[in-house]
């Protein structure tokens, strides 16, 4: 019998979200759920980089509200839902750090106007006016001008290592199909079917 593999699901159904998704980047936008050290809930959309067996990977300014609920608290949940395919993906489970060379690689495939933006958002602080910000941006503009711009050492990015994942399609008279999956260290993971 074949051994259920939910990331394996998950990077089908998420080929066929990236098809039938009217812009690209709904496919890969995530509802990240985070704690603080008080176990106090916040909850933000954030895109999707990369999907392989060991969990999910998105980026951040490392001094923003998400990245130190997860120093403080490394576990959190991520949910997709996809319109077109009727379709919901929740995942669960302990954040990690990407290594600083993944990181370096995905910063460079970034537009340019994206790598200045990292550089100079202060991102979840308070800003006076929009025209500090753009003034920022000129600044390290200039800094860099005629140059790669390195990824900021303040910036990176998490993976979520899923422990539980579940997957809810519609179906008629809310009668929907719905599937958990739960990873055991020794015998890896076991899927069941859960009532609607």
């Amino acid at each position: 019998m074949k051994r259920p593999d939910p990331i394996a699901e998950f990077q089908r159904v998420f080929a066929k979200a990236k098809k039938t998704e009217q812009d690209p980047y709904e496919a890969t936008a995530m509802m990240l759920a985070t704690a603080d050290a008080e176990g106090r809930p916040s909850a933000r959309m954030v895109l999707l980089k990369t999907v392989d067996e060991r969990g999910f990977a998105f980026y951040t300014n490392f001094q923003s509200r998400k990245a130190e609920q997860l120093e403080a608290n490394p576990q959190a949940a991520l949910t997709w839902y996809w319109a077109t395919l009727d379709l919901q993906v929740r995942a669960e489970g302990p954040v990690t750090r990407v290594p600083d060379e993944e990181a370096d690689a995905y910063f460079a495939t970034r537009p340019r106007g994206s790598q200045l933006g990292a550089w100079a958002s202060k991102q979840s602080r308070p800003l006076s006016s929009r025209a500090k910000l753009l003034a920022r941006v000129a600044k390290v503009e200039a800094r860099h001008l005629g140059r790669e711009i390195p990824r900021p050492p303040f910036w990176g990015g998490y993976r979520l290592s899923p422990e539980r994942m579940e997957f809810w399609h519609n179906r008629l008279n809310r009668l929907h199909d719905r599937y958990l999956y739960l990873r055991d260290e020794e015998s890896g993971w076991s899927r069941q079917r859960l009532y609607p």
